[in-house]
């Protein structure tokens, strides 16, 4: 996990002082600097980072990391999502069962995946009103509570 941290940082800091257009340059940058990673391993780390492309005034695009006041944003939106549609949280080991009201599930599970949650490794969506989460090596049920409830001061067990 420490690694991705690291290397989530050095993607930040390669988009703030490169001219990166592709992720395949944005791969090429990474190797140089001792980080080889796989295609989907570099999707994963810009939608973490939330990269998006604009206009670079040449008629291309460029990467570009979303300000502050954005992120904040996109953060309080997911929040809002996620205590609008759960209804509870249950665990049993590295499993997270979340009951939703019906219809939320899909974005409680996408609340879950864009918060950031290095816990986490994956959510799957109900069709209607369940959310399964998957959480890393050694992470709790307990511990992905905690968390949320780190990110999430109002939720509620």
């Amino acid at each position: 996990m420490k690694e991705r941290l690291i290397r989530l940082k050095l993607v930040r800091n390669l988009i703030k002082t490169h001219r990166i257009e592709s992720q395949e340059s944005l791969l090429e940058c990474l190797q140089k600097e001792g980080y080889p990673v796989t295609q989907a391993t570099l999707s994963r780390d810009l939608k973490t980072l939330k990269v998006g492309k604009v206009p670079d005034g040449e008629g291309g695009y460029i990467y570009s990391l979303p300000g502050e006041e954005e992120r904040q944003e996109m953060t309080r939106t997911y929040i809002h999502d996620f205590l609008r549609g759960y209804i509870s949280i249950e665990f049993s080991g590295s499993m997270v069962v979340i009951k939703t009201y019906s219809g939320h599930s899909d974005s409680v599970a996408l609340a879950i995946d864009n918060l950031g949650l290095d816990d986490v490794l994956g959510t799957i969506a109900g069709r209607d009103n369940t959310v399964f989460a998957v959480l890393r090596e050694g992470i709790t049920g307990r511990d992905f509570i905690n968390r949320m409830k780190e990110s999430i001061p109002e939720l509620e067990e």
